[in-house]
């Protein structure tokens, strides 16, 4: 028992969290069965609107063995496996509820469960992960022999013609999760299918050459909704794969930038997922006119907090903020319940202070604020103040405009860390912060 809880210590990895203690966690034994390096890192990843996430990494002992600990954030598939985000080379996928334990042993291209303490769950994953080995090998783990589609398309043709009798025959009983396995299926398979197509081979087939199966996959038929994409471990790849594949067989040849985005548009129909291209083919983009450009034409497809906020870091890198440049184009609420963008203000020179209630410098700015909007009355000078005051105290923001008679353009921006809001936007670390922007709404101080 202490050699056992010597080495649970000295391999296991844990992930705790305050707010979930209170929930069981999820456990996962297991050992590495490759020839040599036998203490690489082992990564434990979430998925994450159709990506990985790495969550943990544990190195094994000198034997192989290696353990997590963690408390699931949601009921769903994880992945573990010695590879990276970016593929589903050497990863392998696993169900898990807060008390599930897992035991395995794991090699870069298979595993195998150990234990007869394994879920029903991870029983029928390991089952179907059995099913699809041959063709999920020579698709995804590509690297690890030769094939050409010669081979490929009759297993592919095969292994499809069995999916809907194996979901038969592998009911948990478990009706969340029997139901969910039916999507993992299908994506699994599409995955297989479309990325056999994208990868190094020695013979490539033409559109047609390509096996009936392929008549089944088109992007359309999978993007209705994000349910599909962002539940499945690589559901952002499979999407592009799959636009690519209705690209292909459409005969239409390849554009570049914001004329490729027009075109895959045609094949996703979810505009959450038309954003999530669009930010894909943004960071590539090396120049900030690019990608204004690409917003100005696609920006209406970012639409979630997790999207504004991709959308921002990729910005971020490229502003320079020099004097000429165009302005961030914020839109607030007044203190009269209206919304007001700058470029409202077009054609008129436009004064920003950022400020708050709680800021003593900022309110000792008042006075001078004041005599210079009555020094410019009459002139195409529009005086504006963007509270970063929290959500909580907007009455005490609206008070303090009465109380102390501010005059000008009154906007709340709702809290100091808006995602993707005007303080994230110029960096503004510290407040007051004044900019001024001319009549084309072009940062000019």
């Amino acid at each position: 028992m202490k050699k056992q809880i010597k080495w649970w210590m000295s391999a296991a990895c844990g992930l705790m969290s305050m707010a979930v203690m209170a929930q069981k966690p999820a456990t996962i034994s297991g050992k590495l069965t490759m020839d040599t390096n036998l203490q690489i890192p082992v990564k434990l990843f979430k998925v994450t609107e159709g990506r990985l996430q790495q969550i943990a990494v544990c190195n094994g002992n000198q034997t192989g063995k290696f353990g997590f600990l963690f408390y699931p954030d949601y009921t769903g598939i994880y992945v573990i496996g010695i590879g990276n985000t970016m593929s589903a080379q050497g990863n392998f996928s696993f169900y898990f509820k807060p008390g599930d334990h897992l035991n395995l042993k794991m090699g870069p291209w298979d595993y195998a469960l150990t234990s007869p303490d394994n879920t029903k769950e991870n029983l029928a994953m390991y089952h179907w992960h059995q099913l699809t080995d041959s063709i999920y090998g020579k698709s995804i783990n590509f690297m690890h022999g030769i094939s050409t589609y010669v081979d490929f398309f009759p297993q592919l043709e095969a292994t499809a013609k069995k999916v809907q009798s194996w979901l038969q025959q592998n009911k948990t009983g478990n009706e969340t999760f029997d139901n969910y396995m039916k999507d993992y299926a299908r994506m699994d398979m599409a995955l297989i299918a479309s990325n056999f197509l994208q990868t190094p081979r020695t013979a490539h087939p033409s559109v047609e050459e390509y096996s009936p199966y392929y008549q089944r996959l088109h992007a359309k038929d999978f993007t209705k909704s994000t349910d599909l994409i962002y539940n499945y471990p690589y559901g952002f790849r499979t999407m592009q794969a799959l636009a690519n594949l209705d690209f292909r067989t459409s005969g239409r040849k390849y554009e570049q930038g914001m004329d490729m985005i027009k075109a895959f548009n045609g094949y996703i129909i979810n505009d959450t997922l038309k954003g999530d291209m669009v930010l894909n083919r943004a960071s590539g983009i090396k120049d900030y006119g690019q990608f204004k450009e690409m917003m100005d034409n696609y920006g209406r497809y970012i639409l979630t907090d997790s999207q504004k906020v991709r959308e921002a870091a990729i910005r971020q890198p490229l502003l320079k903020f020099k004097k000429g440049d165009d302005a961030y184009n914020f839109s607030y609420v007044d203190n009269h319940g209206q919304k007001t963008s700058l470029s409202d203000m077009k054609g008129k020179v436009v004064l920003v202070d950022v400020w708050a209630t709680w800021c003593g410098p900022c309110k000792a700015q008042i006075p001078y604020l004041k005599q210079l909007e009555a020094e410019m009355k009459g002139k195409d000078v529009q005086f504006v103040s963007i509270s970063v005051d929290e959500l909580k105290d907007k009455e005490k923001w609206l008070h303090y405009i009465d109380t102390a008679k501010l005059g000008g353009t009154q906007l709340f921006a709702g809290g100091w860390n808006q995602k993707s809001g005007l303080a994230q936007y110029y960096e503004i670390k510290g407040i007051p912060r004044f900019m001024v922007f001319d009549k084309m709404v072009r940062s000019s101080v």
